[in-house]
């Protein structure tokens, strides 16, 4: 991810920060209803656990309860380079098994995430939700991160209209902000969105990461379809303030990062250090100090999972499933057997007094460390510049 800090105080540079494909709002490695009217059915049959059934409403978008993020489809976090004909496997068998939104964004890559996406959703692109992401300062003839930000609003109409060709459609259904510009006003953004919708070339617009009063500025113009935020049992940062508002206007929230980039599906265990280019070694939550102490969470989904037939994973997205029906995760993977599997948290059910003593014992167990580096926090919660009076 750009940003003016050169270095990570963890010795992770900026560009292998940059190599991990961004760790920004979309899907990471892998998957309201009020607890009380919670089916108290346990599981759905096996043969349906690698389909997603239900529906949710980002707004008034209706997408798959569970999605697909393809961040790491150009670049794993690990920096290999996945089979791109893979790629497209594991993205139409997501759309075979019922999965309708697909989250990308043009600092995946740069740009050629979605590129993969747009190849593999072409024989099917009229059926599904395709949402993407503009805003980091990136050169549109050379591809080129430049320093920071840049959401000028000529700068996005240029943006958008290569947005279409590389995804290879003619619209972008939700389509955000993916960080705020403190540089310029959200009133001249969500105006530009409000010209782009009229236009057809976009069909609703979002926001990654946004402090709350640009949510509510962004709202007064046009109302915001969606809020894409990190959301997780690892961590549950919006519960304060990003999901009550996000109540309050009517609008979607989408969880990027529910698995807590693998953490929470088990893939992490007190030994795992992280090779260089890798952006969890710059994470403190997964530093040696806090690592151990940490996966008391994943040893309390283990044992929820053995009692309800369920993965650690599949697990954790049920439980954000739970806590609101405007809450659609989007989680992401390079493997067709964690895509099938991640699908199958929509059919994992609870009581009200499961889910109870579940959160129980969830709540003595603290977390410690950071959520992301430093460099990549301070882009988070920001408040858009003022509109000037005429």
């Amino acid at each position: 991810m750009d940003a003016p800090n050169e270095h990570l105080t963890s010795g992770l540079t900026r560009r292998d920060l940059l190599k991990t494909g961004l760790l920004l709002a979309g899907g990471v490695l892998l998957p309201a209803m009020g607890t009380a009217a919670i089916s108290a059915a346990t599981t759905a049959p096996a043969a349906t656990k690698s389909n997603v059934h239900g529906r949710r409403k980002l707004g008034t978008l209706e997408v798959s309860s569970v999605g697909l993020g393809v961040q790491n489809m150009s670049r794993k976090y690990t920096t290999e380079i996945p089979s791109r004909a893979e790629m497209h496997n594991i993205i139409r068998s997501a759309y075979d098994h019922g999965v309708t939104l697909f989250d990308a964004a043009e600092a995946y890559g740069p740009w050629e995430v979605e590129r993969i996406l747009g190849e593999a959703v072409a024989p099917f692109r009229n059926k599904i939700v395709i949402e993407t992401k503009f805003g980091w300062n990136i050169d549109q003839q050379t591809g080129q991160r430049l320093p920071g930000l840049n959401s000028r609003p000529d700068l996005i109409k240029v943006v958008v209209d290569n947005m279409l060709k590389r995804l290879r459609t003619d619209r972008i259904d939700l389509l955000y902000q993916h960080r705020v510009d403190p540089a310029v006003p959200i009133e001249d953004v969500a105006g530009t969105m409000q010209d782009l919708i009229k236009q057809g070339k976009v069909l609703h617009y979002g926001l990654s990461e946004p402090g709350l009063q640009t949510v509510r500025r962004a709202h007064a113009v046009h109302p915001v379809t969606a809020i894409q935020n990190e959301y997780s049992l690892l961590w549950r940062g919006p519960e304060a303030q990003v999901l009550p508002l996000c109540q309050e206007l009517g609008i979607g929230f989408v969880a990027w990062s529910p698995l807590g980039i693998g953490f929470l599906n088990g893939a992490i265990d007190a030994g795992t250090r992280f090779a260089p280019g890798d952006i969890r070694g710059g994470e403190s939550r997964f530093s040696p100090e806090n690592l151990p102490g940490n996966l008391a969470l994943v040893e309390l989904l283990k044992k929820w999972g053995t009692r309800k037939k369920a993965t650690p994973g599949q697990f954790s997205l049920a439980w954000l499933l739970a806590q609101k029906p405007l809450i659609v995760p989007i989680p992401g993977t390079t493997q067709m057997a964690h895509m099938l599997e991640n699908n199958g948290a929509d059919a994992i059910r609870l009581t009200a007094e499961e889910w109870q003593q579940f959160n129980t014992e969830l709540a003595t167990i603290h977390v410690k460390g950071e959520r992301l580096p430093q460099m990549v926090l301070q882009f988070s919660g920001v408040e858009a510049a003022p509109k000037a009076q005429n």
